[in-house]
């Protein structure tokens, strides 16, 4: 199995709503770490799984719609917890809508909130 992976950071903002969410339920900041994984059994005719540089670029174009803004307001987490289980959903959904990807059979999306604290969502493709 072949595995290809690129990280990106982004600064976003959101407030917990759960109940009882603590400073959490108050609005504030993650400098987010995203890092997307590839992976798949075969290497296309170049050997490739995939461009790292298009990854790049559709993991760029994906993450700016959160940089900079409060994700409670986007419609994405309408009615929803924006948790970084959450996030990492989406972050995955839409880095597959942007990016070409012929090769790799599947997909994990792993958001890092701080320095000890991460969450996943993996798929296949």
């Amino acid at each position: 199995m072949y595995r290809v992976s690129v990280r990106r950071d982004v600064i976003a903002q959101h407030y917990l709503t759960v109940p009882n969410p603590g400073p959490e339920g108050e609005l504030h900041s993650h400098a987010f770490t995203v890092e997307v994984e590839l992976s798949g059994p075969e290497l296309n005719q170049y050997g490739y799984l995939v461009d790292i540089d298009d990854v790049k670029a559709a993991l760029d174009a994906t993450l700016s719609r959160y940089r900079d803004v409060t994700m409670n307001e986007l419609v994405e987490f309408a009615g929803q917890n924006p948790s970084v289980e959450r996030f990492a959903h989406q972050v995955c959904e839409q880095f597959v809508e942007a990016a070409t990807l012929e090769t790799p059979s599947h997909i994990s999306v792993r958001i890092w909130e701080d320095d000890v604290a991460s969450a996943t969502y993996e798929t296949p493709l």
